[in-house]
């Protein structure tokens, strides 16, 4: 438990953003670890399956965003064959 007569600006910086002293934090992390590894592996859920997977997932998000995009150029390009024409007529015949 941290120090409760201490406040949160009295600690160094890098323990402020660990959130407390560093030995603590990362203790907590390899327990946290090896238990969250260990119900993974009870799964049968593994790491490389996790990053591969994640991989993949932006690489279709990259595909879809692209054809995203082609479709909006497609669009944009539609609307000015008639917008721009017309916006054109529009500036040429206005008084002024």
């Amino acid at each position: 438990m941290s120090d409760p007569s201490r406040s949160e600006y009295d600690r160094p910086r890098f323990e402020r953003l660990l959130g407390d002293r560093p030995g603590k934090v990362i203790v907590r992390l390899v327990l946290l670890s090896l238990l969250v590894g260990f119900l993974m592996s009870v799964f049968g859920v593994d790491a490389q399956q996790i990053v591969r997977g994640t991989i993949e997932l932006f690489r279709e998000a990259l595909r879809d965003g692209a054809g995203v995009f082609r479709s909006l150029g497609g669009y944009i390009l539609t609307g000015a064959a008639l917008v721009v024409p017309i916006w054109l007529l529009i500036r040429l015949t206005r008084k002024g």
